[in-house]
């Protein structure tokens, strides 16, 4: 690793003080992501804010049995343990509890990956397809405009994510093909249905995560996975590598997000 300065941040206020004193600082979440980056010298800060003392980016609520707000620091492991969100949004507890290993799971948090918006993280599906709302230290922005791209998002510099409100949706569900080792998504696809208002996400296929319109409009039509045996899904934008080719992701699109759709609809 490089040499940096570490600051234990002992709140809100405090971590963004802090990272300004800094020319190229970090926040640090469950730094499953960021301290591997530093230890194969990725990236090279000069400032590390540490985030894990806030318990006030941390906890769950149900906010009128409408949406769900939950704090950047919350870790994986509790979103998947939490009866609150079993209860109001199973669907958001079981993607987590697919999250990684159980290191992964118990240190990795939800605002930290987020953050680092993986192409193939379970994450940025999930706020997509449930219409979430990101939560930051001076604003608030819509799911829809706040991933820009691999590893890229709205954020500022300097901008802390803080908690992230998702609607309920009357049925969802998450399903992934996922990497056997990193249990990454190759394809993961997230399916919710609002009573009418159908949102579909996918992630791992492309260089983002993004929402398949053409699977929605079929499925307001007909909630149900034949809806989508005849859709193709243009390879052109997707991945290759050494996992699998654009066009072997493109089928698996349509074959997850079916599989997707029979889970939310209790078909096994």
């Amino acid at each position: 690793m490089y040499s940096f300065k570490f600051h234990r941040a002992q709140s809100v206020a405090d971590s963004l003080a802090s990272f300004g004193q800094y020319s190229d600082a970090r926040f640090l979440a469950g730094g499953q992501t960021l301290l591997a980056s530093l230890k194969l010298r990725l990236a090279q800060p000069d400032g590390l804010v540490h985030l894990g003392q806030l318990a006030e980016l941390k906890g769950i609520r149900v906010l009128a049995g409408q949406s769900i707000s939950i704090g950047a620091m919350t870790t994986h492991a509790e979103v998947a343990g939490s009866q609150e969100i079993a209860g109001a949004l199973g669907a958001l507890s079981d993607m987590a509890s697919h999250i990684g290993d159980p290191m992964v799971r118990h240190m990795g948090t939800m605002g930290g990956s987020v953050a680092n918006n993986d192409p193939a993280a379970d994450w940025p599906a999930a706020l997509l397809a449930l219409d979430a709302t990101v939560l930051t230290s001076g604003r608030k922005v819509k799911a829809d405009i706040f991933f820009l791209g691999m590893f890229s998002t709205a954020l500022d510099a300097g901008e802390l994510i803080t908690a992230i409100e998702f609607r309920i949706p009357k049925r969802a569900s998450y399903v992934k093909f996922r990497h056997p080792a990193s249990r990454f998504a190759l394809v993961g696809v997230f399916v919710a249905d609002f009573g009418g208002d159908i949102r579909v996400a996918v992630t791992g296929a492309g260089a983002g995560v993004m929402r398949m319109t053409a699977f929605e409009e079929a499925l307001k039509k007909q909630f149900s996975a034949d809806a989508l045996k005849t859709i193709a899904v243009d390879a052109s934008e997707l991945n290759t590598d050494m996992h699998a080719t654009a066009e072997y992701r493109a089928n698996l699109v349509r074959v997850i997000a079916m599989r997707a759709v029979d889970k939310a609809s209790g078909v096994t």
